[in-house]
């Protein structure tokens, strides 16, 4: 498949942030199970101006953001973005997740929910929109790597679509505003932590190292430690036992045995 590698960098009142405007490369690692990651559940979530100009221009076109996404129905082209953009921020300043169920709209409001059904094999998806763009005129939506897959998509690149926001019941809305208790439970999220140092170069060398043996995919975490910042190099994410258990054996056999756990909620 061809690389498309263009980015844009939009500004708008709440900062900078990077917006894809087309599909890029396939991973050469998939640390999931792609087809068991669940749809998005819709929930009520307020409304925050990171991502939420009234409008906004790019190439010279102005968009105006949607109200709200009650009643919207469109028909066109998806295309996805995946591994150029993974670990970095969307529009609203979450960071993107290219095996979450998220997809990027160019107007309809941060965060809502959409149904994409791909019309050839009828396969539909529910996404979280948290990111601006495709920014082509014959695209209506940027899909996540895994939704992409689970549409049967990512092949080709791009395919006809029905998207169709979603709404959620108003008196799970109120109760979902007033106790926290009725919000859905975190996912478990997984990183395996091969090395910690005082220097970005030596965390940057056994990167490196990793990326040379296939460990992948890989972040480094910066941190507070004891007076001195520290360069957590972490292998993941992952969301299973399973996927912990086999790349610490695959680590072990590189001779990192010591690593360390790392479960976060996301």
């Amino acid at each position: 498949m061809k690389t498309r590698l263009l980015a844009l960098m939009l500004v708008f009142n709440t900062g900078c942030m990077v917006t894809p405007i087309e599909q890029d490369s396939l991973p050469l690692y998939v640390p999931v199970d792609v087809m068991a990651v669940t749809d998005a559940i819709p929930k009520y979530e307020k409304r925050t101006r990171a991502g939420n100009p009234d409008e906004y221009e790019v190439f010279g076109k102005r968009y105006k953001v949607l109200t709200e996404s009650k009643g919207y129905k469109a028909q066109g082209m998806a295309s996805w973005y995946g591994t150029k953009f993974h670990g970095k921020k969307t529009s609203n300043g979450e960071v993107y997740d290219m095996y979450a169920m998220t997809a990027a709209h160019k107007t309809l409001p941060i965060p809502s929910y959409v149904r994409v059904t791909h019309l050839k094999n009828k396969r539909s998806v529910v996404l979280r929109i948290n990111d601006r763009g495709p920014f082509h005129d014959n695209r209506i939506i940027d899909l996540s790597y895994t939704a992409a897959v689970k549409l049967g998509i990512q092949q080709m690149g791009t395919g006809l679509v029905d998207v169709e926001a979603l709404g959620f019941d108003s008196a799970k809305m109120t109760k979902q505003k007033n106790n926290e208790s009725s919000e859905p439970k975190q996912q478990a999220v997984f990183y395996l932590q091969v090395g910690a140092y005082s220097s970005p170069d030596s965390a940057t060398q056994l990167q490196s190292k990793l990326s040379l043996s296939e460990i992948k995919p890989l972040r480094i975490q910066r941190a507070q430690g004891q007076g001195n910042e520290l360069y957590k190099v972490q292998v993941g994410p992952f969301y299973s036992e399973q996927q912990v258990k086999q790349k610490s054996e695959k680590l072990a056999q590189l001779g990192f045995s010591n690593t360390l756990l790392i479960v976060e909620k996301n």
